[in-house]
């Protein structure tokens, strides 16, 4: 018997960050980590790609086994099974995992090529009677201008079930064309994508981000596209960054972005159709509708606003979410879409024609049916602008003072990095030409959290401190919200929402995972004494053979507090005593890894 006392100290953890594109070796092949997304109230989308050693040919096809389970050990599986990718899907893979429960929070994980993935984690939606909803929204991550701090520190909060991403998560310029010229921060490819090959290295490039990682990583993420995932300004028959002699076709440029970004992200994709236009329902409280009005129906931006011929949805879009919003039984309708909604006029004139100012008379179709149609609750999500407004919608009558006449709300998220207003017009300018905007702020990155109930619902920006660096330090600026059945804005007075504090630990970001299945065993954990404990805890396990032995603690965020390595454990029966007075009251991990295995225990001090 080997009797062993640590004493245990805090300590960070922290991944090599000099650069944040590098390939962590533990991670082999899944180098690019595990994503999930479109979280229904039974299934979800789970995905990773497995990068091929050189006993892989390009006309091999490689088995990925996937599982999900109810603890982080993944000793309790709930569902399984297997599917293959191929060189034709760069060997992404993805599968929509059903038989899942409502509200469910699980994790998942991934098996090829004689490895495991590191875990992931992800939530089902729920069904039935929905008291509140959370949801971070993020847009605009582009990689050259900044780190994406917002994604770290959004890991670090734990107070949401999704990520709604509303478009140019990934961007297509060369290295240098649209950059702040961060050492480290560089594009790949250098060039700017236009085929293919280019969209799918850009796609792994992102990925390869640390932070980015971490946070698909754990959470789901509902995405749309923006015009940056295939070209600056596109609309479906071009963009104005594409230039046909020198550039190719459009429509081949175009179907490469999305094909690469199917492959690439956890979303639904529907056999044969590129289309990304969808629905999601959180129970009774909220139903989203994601839409394309970037690659799916817009025709060419032009002054021409309201020329009935310019639609900016398409015609088959439009009668899509026309009737899924007739039919909805959900208190809350909220569309998350790319550009902003709310007229932005200076001197009578429209100030950016690629928004729904462009097409106006479709804008004004769609507002008319909400009100003819005593469509409730409307609130419009949106990306694209790099800054952050908070909007009234105005319809006819509408009223600054009283918000009467106002169709629904509109919340316009900043970027994680991109730079902000194009334009040089000061906030109090733009306000006092739109009086329909109630919250305006032109340079700040970071991030929206959506908080949703059955009395309101709320939107609050945080922006990071900086960009530039590495640092996860934000600030709260300020909230604005619409009651239940009204279609107005009011503001939160400088008070965020509360948080909903999620009752379910971060996966592992522990990068040791097992390197082979169906082995027999190494090491069997007998339990935890006591557990809870106070100041000091025995570990009791039993080893089959001499073997190194790790031992690792996580906290509640999924961050090791402790690690230690027992070079040569002796066979039999062993035990751990060790002293935790350094540890703050709360739920950890407990982790024991041998050469081939690795097991899991929950432990609460208190």
């Amino acid at each position: 018997m080997v009797c062993l006392f640590m004493a245990i100290a805090i300590v960070t953890i922290s991944q090599e960050q000099t650069d944040r594109s590098g390939l962590i070796p533990a991670l082999k092949p899944f180098y690019h980590g595990v994503a999930s997304g479109d979280p229904l109230s039974d299934r979800v989308i789970l995905w990773t790609r497995v990068t091929p050693d050189s006993t892989v040919s390009s006309s091999d096809s490689i088995q990925v086994n996937w599982r999900v389970a109810t603890d982080t050990a993944m000793s309790t599986i709930v569902a399984s099974g297997s599917g293959y990718t191929n060189e034709g899907k760069d060997w992404t893979f993805k599968v929509d995992a059903s038989g899942l429960s409502p509200d469910g929070c699980y994790y998942y994980d991934f098996y090829a090529l004689n490895r495991y993935s590191i875990a992931g984690r992800t939530f089902t939606a729920p069904v039935g009677d929905v008291d509140s909803l959370r949801f971070a929204v993020v847009s605009c991550s582009n990689y050259e201008h900044g780190y994406f701090n917002a994604y770290a520190r959004l890991v670090q909060r734990n107070d949401f079930s999704a990520v709604l991403h509303l478009g140019d998560y990934i961007y297509e310029y060369g290295a240098g064309g649209y950059s702040a010229n961060i050492a480290g921060r560089d594009n790949e490819p250098v060039n700017e994508i236009i085929t293919l090959t280019d969209y799918r290295v850009r796609h792994s490039h992102y990925k390869l981000d640390n932070d980015l990682r971490s946070l698909h990583q754990q959470y789901p993420f509902i995405t749309v596209w923006d015009d940056h995932e295939s070209a600056n300004d596109s609309y479906k028959d071009g963009a104005e960054n594409h230039t046909e002699g020198a550039e190719g076709l459009w429509v081949d440029r175009k179907a490469y972005s999305q094909q690469a970004y199917h492959e690439w992200m956890p979303i639904r994709t529907v056999p044969g159709s590129g289309s990304i236009y969808r629905s999601i329902e959180y129970g009774d409280l909220a139903k989203f509708y994601f839409c394309d009005t970037r690659l799916e129906g817009r025709t060419e931006q032009s002054a021409g606003s309201n020329d009935s011929t310019r639609t900016i949805l398409g015609s088959t879009q439009y009668s899509w979410l026309t009737n899924e919003l007739d039919n909805s039984t959900a208190q809350w309708n909220i569309l998350g879409q790319q550009v902003m909604m709310a007229p932005l006029e200076l001197f009578g004139s429209p100030l950016n024609n690629d928004q729904w100012d462009g097409y106006n008379w479709e804008r004004t179709q769609l507002q008319n049916h909400i009100i003819n149609n005593s469509i409730d609750n409307f609130v419009v999500l949106t990306g694209d602008i790099h800054t952050s407004w908070a909007n009234d919608l105005p319809g006819s009558g509408y009223d600054a003072s009283t918000g009467s006449g106002s169709v629904g709300v509109e919340f316009v998220v900043t970027s994680v990095t991109s730079p902000g207003f194009p334009f040089s017009v000061p906030a109090s300018t733009i306000q006092f030409e739109n009086d329909h905007m109630k919250y305006i702020d032109l340079t700040e990155n970071g991030y929206m959290i959506l908080d949703i109930n059955k009395q309101r619902t709320q939107a609050d920006w945080y922006y990071l401190t900086d960009i530039t660096t590495q640092t996860t330090s934000d600030y709260y600026a300020d909230g604005w919200y619409v009651n239940d059945g009204e279609r107005h804005l009011n503001q939160a007075s400088g008070f965020s929402s509360a948080s909903l504090g999620y009752n379910c630990i971060n996966a592992p970001e522990d990068p040791d995972v097992p390197l082979s299945d169906g082995i027999e065993s190494e090491i069997a954990v007998f339990g935890v004494y006591p557990n809870p404990f106070n100041d000091q805890f025995v570990v009791q396990y039993y080893l089959f053979e001499n073997t190194q032995v790790r031992m690792s603690i996580l906290n509640s965020l999924g961050q090791l507090v402790y690690k230690d390595e027992i070079q040569t454990a002796i066979k039999g029966l062993n035990y751990m005593n060790l002293s935790a007075s350094g540890l703050e009251p709360g739920v950890y991990h407990l982790i024991l890894q041998t050469t081939n295995q690795r097991v899991s225990k929950s432990i609460v001090k208190f």
